[in-house]
């Protein structure tokens, strides 16, 4: 069944009041113009189809693609309907826009889109796509070993096609000099024991890797084309207190992946929010066709963000999918200024001031879909600044206060919601100035009603025996009253008992809480969701279920891919607690298991804070504050993965060719 992302029917002449004032010669039929697939990324393509006309919006383009070679076609959703905007000094055209999700890395696509208006302009169009490969060192790559003493004059020789591996040691502030290729990278890689105190930069380069590296301090890329940051640990000890950031004209079709970034911001009330004493961006760049995947990120002002207002270039096609973040004193996620398919998919966040920020999204569609949210204080999302075109399917948020609220104080539009699960409750009060509400489960007043389309949606509030809130100008104080007055027809009241697991609700914020498991038992929650292509095929059951999961699936990779190691001093799945050691007695256990009092090991968790990991965590936060060493053992490896033993296949001395090639190193060639 394809599910169109446009607005229901008797929705389209108010919203059409809403895009343009109503001009004499008016067009109201679709004239069709060039279809654009900018910047494909490994999982995802986008689709831009320029149109004029459709003033009063009611065109729909559907969508159906399939791997080339192959006879069967699959429906993706169908496009969205983004009307020509200005917002915040910029400025957005006429067209259909939307994403193809789930798809397969290095495979070509055959895609076919259909126009239809009921004014006129029907068409059809067939475009061909391919997906990025994942980032793959060549096996016929040149290695050559580095030290701190010979380092600068070892990459000075490079050309396309070498990997620079540090050996053992401490080394200052790197700058990469020359640029790779297609194909044919510049590698610079991190040996055991390898330790930057300092920058690593990669400005203006080209087709720069940099992989298992281990970082005090920051990894910047302005301006850089098609870089790699994977595998890395990054402590943020700079005077900005940022991790992996990019400037300036940003970066363009990077991938930045498994990465370990640790900032020194602490969960505390005094820090949170954008007064609160906090600094630092974890992930933070600008530009096109960025894939931020599967890394961990700890402590930061805000732990993946855009960049805003006039810093913002051309922030479009841009993945930000399964990453684990934690203690973001402001913005877990800020997909600001986003300019057409941001896609924030399967990401995990908890204890944020804001889980997810759009402020504003600049005509959409800004994708939000299979997110966990939990002890999030103030706003599960922020449209604010007028934001337009944001879109959010199959999230799952349980946090304290109002369960979906929206404080923006200037309207949000051309929103669209199915299947999400937002459970509120106990907890609501005043942080940093910054009222939470007070239980109630959908408080959108700011949302402009005649664009926003919420349906399927499920909302609980734990121990406020209520269940009430506002959408635009409509109150409602009952699910009856919810589901006659709102666009909500489809929608259920849940609590706690639908998760299969039982945990503690987040009433109380401080201290640090974990992630509980919000997999799906039993309950209204089940087979209550909405059919949308590509997002919830093959689900189980009459219908797909609510929220992130659907019931009986596995979780998904949250951070770094591979193995939890004890004692890298980041706490992951299989982790009760990390404390950078690995011995036992001090709290966390030899095995990362919370230790107790008298010696023994506590039932596993509830989902509610672990006194153990507070106390470390704090304990960490303390000492990168004063500048001061990790104990041994809390340097991590996290990011820096060993390279696997490889027999060279020979050693050959390179020739001198000329003063600007000279190399003098000897170089093995490797074999995988």
């Amino acid at each position: 069944m394809r599910t169109s992302l446009r607005l229901a029917p008797p929705l389209c002449a108010s919203l059409a009041l809403f895009a343009a004032p109503a001009l004499a010669g008016a067009q109201a039929a679709t004239t069709p113009g060039e279809v654009t697939l900018p910047h494909p990324t490994l999982e995802h393509v986008s689709i831009e189809w320029a149109i004029e006309g459709d003033d009063d919006a009611d065109g729909v383009v559907t969508v159906r693609f399939r791997p080339q070679g192959e006879s069967a076609w699959r429906a993706g959703l169908d496009l969205v309907r983004v009307p020509a905007g200005v917002n915040e000094g910029f400025s957005w055209a006429n067209r259909h826009s939307g994403s193809l999700f789930g798809l397969t890395p290095d495979t070509a696509y055959e895609i076919e889109l259909t126009l239809a208006d009921p004014d006129g302009g029907a068409a059809t169009r067939v475009v061909s796509a391919r997906t990025r490969p994942v980032p793959t060192v060549p096996a016929s790559a040149l290695v050559a070993r580095a030290t701190p003493a010979d380092l600068t004059s070892i990459l000075q020789i490079t050309v396309p096609g070498d990997v620079v591996e540090l050996e053992a040691g401490t080394y200052g502030t790197i700058t990469l000099p020359n640029d790779g290729m297609p194909g044919a990278p510049i590698v610079l890689r991190g040996r055991p024991g390898a330790r930057v105190e300092g920058e690593v930069r990669l400005d203006g380069r080209a087709h720069v890797w940099i992989e298992d590296l281990e970082v005090r301090g920051q990894i910047k890329l302005n301006g850089a084309l098609a870089p790699v940051v994977r595998r890395c640990r990054v402590e943020a000890a700079t005077s900005t207190g940022d991790g992996i950031v990019a400037y300036g004209a940003g970066a363009t079709d990077g991938y930045f992946a498994d990465n370990v970034v640790i900032g020194r911001t602490a969960w505390a009330l005094g820090t949170l929010g954008v007064s609160g004493d906090n600094e630092g961006e974890g992930i933070a760049m600008t530009g096109p066709g960025n894939v931020i995947a599967h890394n961990r990120v700890v402590g930061f002002r805000d732990c993946i963000s855009l960049l805003e207002d006039g810093q913002a270039r051309n922030q479009i096609s841009i993945d930000i999918i399964y990453n684990d973040l934690d203690t973001c004193a402001d913005d877990a996620i800020e997909a600001d200024f986003a300019m057409g398919n941001v896609r924030v998919v399967g990401n995990r966040m908890v204890n944020s001031f804001i889980a997810l920020s759009s402020q504003p999204g600049l005509g959409g569609p800004t994708w939000f879909v299979r997110n966990v949210v939990f002890n999030a204080i103030y706003q599960a999302f922020k449209p604010q600044r007028g934001s337009v075109g944001d879109v959010w399917l199959h999230n799952t948020v349980v946090k304290p206060g109002d369960a979906m609220g929206v404080y923006a104080g200037r309207a949000w539009s051309r929103a669209r919601f199915r299947n999400n699960l937002f459970i509120g409750g106990l907890g609501g009060g005043t942080y940093d100035g910054y009222s939470n509400g007070d239980g109630r489960v959908l408080q959108v007043a700011d949302a402009d009603a005649a664009s926003c389309d919420f349906d399927y949606d499920g909302f609980g509030s734990i121990g406020t025996g209520t269940f009430r809130g506002r959408v635009g100008a409509t109150s409602f104080a009952s699910l009856a009253e919810l589901r006659a007055r709102t666009s909500e027809a489809h929608a259920v009241e849940v609590d706690l008992s639908i998760f299969a697991a039982p945990f503690d609700f987040p009433a109380a914020p401080f201290p640090a809480r974990t992630v509980p498991d919000l997999r799906l038992g039993e309950g209204v929650a089940v087979d209550a969701g909405e059919r949308l292509a590509t997002i919830n095929d093959g689900f189980t059951g009459a219908a797909p279920d609510l929220g992130a999961y659907e019931r009986g699936a596995p979780l998904p990779d949250y951070g770094p891919r591979g193995a939890a190691v004890c004692g890298d001093g980041v706490r992951q799945d299989g982790e009760e607690c990390d404390d950078g050691n690995t011995a036992s007695g001090d709290g966390c256990s030899d095995a990362c298991v919370v230790e107790r009092a008298d010696g023994g090991v506590p039932p596993a968790s509830d989902g509610g804070a672990i006194e153990g990991r507070d106390a470390a965590s704090a304990a960490d936060a303390s000492a990168l504050d004063a500048g001061a060493e990790l104990p041994p053992g809390a340097d991590g490896c996290g990011c820096r993965a060993a390279a696997a033993a490889r027999a060279p296949a020979f050693l050959f001395a390179l020739a001198l060719v000329g003063l600007a090639r000279r190399r003098s190193k000897i170089v093995e060639k490797i074999v995988e």
